[in-house]
């Protein structure tokens, strides 16, 4: 089994990617928001945290194989607990990953049914599942917390999205959300992950954020 890929993505569609490796072009299935999070990453190298299956049934005798990326081995690992819930499949477990997973498990941890309910091919049984069913067991994955000036508070979703980019290109978590929480505190009005990540990198190169 292929675990992890690394070589230059040559595009991003729907619901995969292109990964190209030596003269090897794979074809890598992936949640729909990494697919959102690599979408301006074309042409430059990335890593994949990767697992595999087939898609099809032994009674039809037409097994495809086919692979999934992860950004990072714990997205991997969530995917994994995430499908093991009665009716949540492969395809449905990646188009319905359209948030962080952080954000997603904290959903899950929270009771949060209204918040799940908004995932693409979740609905009310769907959520009422994934509540049931994983609750208590997604705790390392949910949402952070970061102390800002004036108190705690959780995450902002520019925020989540920045930390998983940065610990995806190979940055220690400590070290990132050090980054991250000094940059808010100089820009708070930063809303996306596609302004704050350059911000972040400036901050960290010594630069004036």
């Amino acid at each position: 089994m292929i675990a992890q890929i690394e070589g230059k993505l040559i595009a991003v569609e729907t619901t995969s990617a292109l990964v190209q490796v030596g003269p090897v072009v794979y074809e890598v299935m992936l949640p729909s928001f990494t697919i959102a999070s690599l979408s301006g990453r074309i042409g430059t190298d990335i890593v994949l945290s990767t697992m595999e299956y087939f898609e099809g049934t032994l009674g039809g005798g037409n097994l495809i194989p086919r692979m999934i990326g992860f950004l990072s081995v714990a997205e991997k690992d969530f995917f994994t607990k995430f499908t093991t819930v009665k009716g949540m499949g492969i395809k449905k477990g990646l188009k319905a990953l359209s948030l962080p997973i952080a954000e997603i498990a904290a959903a899950i941890e929270n009771g949060d049914e209204k918040m799940l309910l908004a995932l693409p091919s979740v609905g009310k049984r769907m959520s009422q599942l994934l509540v049931a069913e994983l609750q208590g067991k997604l705790l390392d994955f949910a949402a952070p917390a970061m102390t800002v000036t004036g108190g705690q508070s959780e995450f902002t979703r520019a925020q989540t999205e920045t930390l998983e980019i940065l610990i995806a290109w190979g940055e220690k978590r400590a070290e990132a959300l050090e980054l991250i929480q000094e940059t808010v505190e100089r820009h708070p009005d930063i809303d996306s992950a596609e302004e704050l990540v350059p911000l972040v990198y400036r901050m960290k190169q010594g630069m004036e954020a």
